[in-house]
C-alpha cells in the first residue's frame, strides 16, 4: 500500500485563504481564546479558584481550632486522670489508715476485754473460794457443834447438868 502512495506522489493539500487544515485549526482556537477572553472566563475561572482557595482556608482554620480544642480537651482529660488518680491514691492512703486504727482500736478493745472477763473471772473465783470457805466453815461448826453436842451427852449425865443448871442459877 505505501507503494501506490509513492508511485502516486505527492498529492497536494487542500488550502483556503493560503491555510491549510493545521492552520486554520490554529485559527480557530485562536478565536476561541480571544472569545474567552472577552468574556471573561479568565476572571470566571480565578473567582471560582479563589472561592475553592477560601473554602480550604476555612476548612483548614476549622481543622486549626478543632485541633486546639482537641488538644485543650486531651489536656483537661489529662489533668482531670490525674487529679482522679491523686484523689484515689489518697482514698487508699486514707483507707488504709483507718483500717489500721480501726485494727488498733479493735485490738485495745480486745485487750480491755480480755481484761474485764480476767477480773470477772478472777472475782467469779474469789466469791466461789469465800462460798466455800463460808460453806467449809458452816459444816466444820455444824460438825464442831454435834460433836460437842455428842461429847457433852456423853460425858454430862443428869447430875452434872443439874450442877450446871445450879451454878448458872445461883450466879444470876
Amino acid at each position: 500500500m505505501l507503494d501506490v502512495l509513492a508511485a502516486a506522489g505527492e498529492h497536494a493539500e487542500p488550502t483556503a485563504l493560503g491555510l491549510n487544515a493545521g492552520g486554520w485549526v490554529a485559527v480557530a482556537m485562536l478565536v476561541v481564546f480571544g472569545i474567552m477572553l472577552f468574556a471573561g472566563v479568565p476572571r470566571v475561572v480565578a473567582n471560582i479558584l479563589d472561592d475553592r482557595i477560601a473554602a480550604i482556608r476555612k476548612q483548614l482554620d476549622e481543622a486549626r481550632a478543632l485541633r486546639a480544642e482537641a488538644e485543650k480537651l486531651r489536656d483537661e482529660y489529662a489533668r482531670k486522670a490525674r487529679e482522679a488518680d491523686e484523689e484515689v491514691a489518697a482514698l487508699r492512703a486514707s483507707a488504709e489508715r483507718q483500717a489500721e486504727e480501726i485494727v488498733e482500736k479493735a485490738k485495745a478493745d480486745a485487750s480491755a476485754l480480755i481484761e474485764r472477763h480476767k477480773v470477772s473471772a478472777a472475782d467469779k473465783i474469789a466469791t466461789a473460794e469465800r462460798a466455800a470457805i463460808d460453806e467449809l466453815r458452816a459444816k466444820v461448826a455444824s460438825a464442831a457443834a454435834d460433836a460437842a453436842r455428842a461429847l457433852i451427852a456423853d460425858k454430862h449425865g443428869e447430875a452434872a447438868d443439874r450442877k450446871l443448871a445450879d451454878q448458872i442459877i445461883g450466879s444470876l
